[in-house]
């Protein structure tokens, strides 16, 4: 697995050595990245989540494109070292902040984030749960984009949100949402 663009284009990734996580492929990640970047413009000083991290291939991803920090999120200890060792290989450090723990248990923030990336275990409506939880505590407001991966089959409803847009990747679903009107 490798970064698709920006800063550091081409460089690897270590992915968890453990089955708990399911790495966004390359592929569906490019397609991610260009449905945001046609609706964002530029990633230049973004503040970001990545939810469910896994590897976090998805914050390292707008961090390299120019994101001005991001927030990694993840539970399971194999993710957790990967994400600490992708940090320290394209020495993110200073613009990266990894909680270990359960997106559930995340509290409220004082300003809404730009740009929330969530790819959890398929399947399960996790991610509906998770947008549910930080739409009351403040992390969702009118400018923030949500990037939602679920199984191709899954339909997503979330209240308050509405989609703007959903493309089928493979096995994956890109679900984008907005704050509804």
């Amino acid at each position: 697995m490798r970064v698709i663009a920006g800063e550091w284009r081409g460089r690897k990734l270590v992915t968890p050595k453990s089955d708990a996580t399911r790495p966004t492929a390359d592929r569906t990640r490019e397609t991610l990245f260009s449905m945001l970047a046609s609706r964002l413009g530029s990633f230049e000083d973004l503040a970001v989540a990545d939810l469910f991290a896994g590897s976090g291939a998805l914050g390292l991803e707008a961090l390299s494109r120019g994101a001005a920090q991001c927030l990694f999120v993840e539970q399971e200890d194999a993710a957790l070292k990967a994400i600490r060792a992708n940090i320290a290989a394209l020495d993110a450090r200073m613009r990266s902040e990894v909680r270990a723990g359960s997106v559930m248990t995340l509290g409220p923030v004082d300003s809404a984030l730009d740009l929330i990336l969530l790819d959890p275990p398929y399947g399960t409506g996790a991610g509906a749960v998770a947008l549910d939880r930080l739409l009351r505590l403040g992390w969702i407001g009118e400018a923030t984009w949500i990037a939602l991966e679920t199984g191709a089959d899954e339909t997503v409803v979330i209240k308050g949100l509405s989609i703007d847009a959903e493309r089928r990747v493979g096995k994956a679903k890109l679900t984008l949402l907005r704050l509804a009107d």
